[in-house]
């Protein structure tokens, strides 16, 4: 299995060498400002502890979730049903900055809260039936900073990277088909930390 470590700054080229796109951008938002947004978010999000069924067994984490739109998107995670919340002001800014800098639009944002470096997120893809195919995904950081990673489906070869506060990391094209990524747990004491992944639902009233 291969594996590959990005640790440099300001990286704006592809980092995954084939099938499919992802572009890091470390210092999208000031660090100062990206503190405001962190405080802003942290007070007016409707945060709910994220909860799932296992042998039978409901468990509750310590990460919390929340659900965000432009109209009342239905969306499947984590083998829960939630209604998107309307935009806040903040939210809505952020939204405005990315699609600026993507040149993509998103309706709808899911938001993750981990407290601390004990929680994460295993392998998996974003690829519920509800997102449009192959838009563009992009994953906004506040907080401290975690290690991110990707691996294909078929070679195994891994990408990984260290997310810092205030970065952005755009993933596009046939990247969900091909490669899972995964927010690694670790026994390092780390901060809290918010992650807003802005997404395009399929929205099956447009025409309407």
């Amino acid at each position: 299995m291969i594996q590959t470590e990005f640790k440099g700054k300001g990286i704006t080229k592809n980092l995954i060498p084939y099938d499919g796109e992802v572009y890091y951008i470390e210092n999208f938002i000031e660090k100062s400002m990206a503190r405001q947004f962190y405080k802003d978010l942290d007070k007016n999000i409707s945060w709910e502890h994220d909860e799932f069924v296992m042998y039978g067994k409901r468990i509750i984490t310590k990460r919390k979730v929340a659900w965000y739109g432009s109209k009342e998107f239905d969306y499947n995670y984590s083998q829960k049903t939630r209604k998107a919340e309307p935009w806040t002001k903040g939210l809505m800014h952020l939204k405005q900055l990315i699609e600026f800098e993507s040149k993509d639009f998103f309706n709808s944002c899911l938001l993750n809260l981990y407290p601390e470096g004990s929680d994460g997120m295993g392998w998996h893809s974003d690829n519920e039936k509800e997102l449009t195919p192959f838009a563009t995904i992009a994953s906004l950081s506040l907080g401290s900073d975690r290690r991110f990673s990707f691996k294909h489906r078929l070679t195994k070869e891994t990408v990984s990277i260290t997310l810092k506060n205030g970065s952005l990391l755009l993933m596009k094209g046939v990247i969900q088909k091909h490669w899972l990524h995964q927010l690694p747990k670790t026994k390092k004491t780390i901060g809290p930390r918010i992650n807003l992944t802005f997404r395009s639902i399929i929205d099956s009233n447009a025409h309407l």
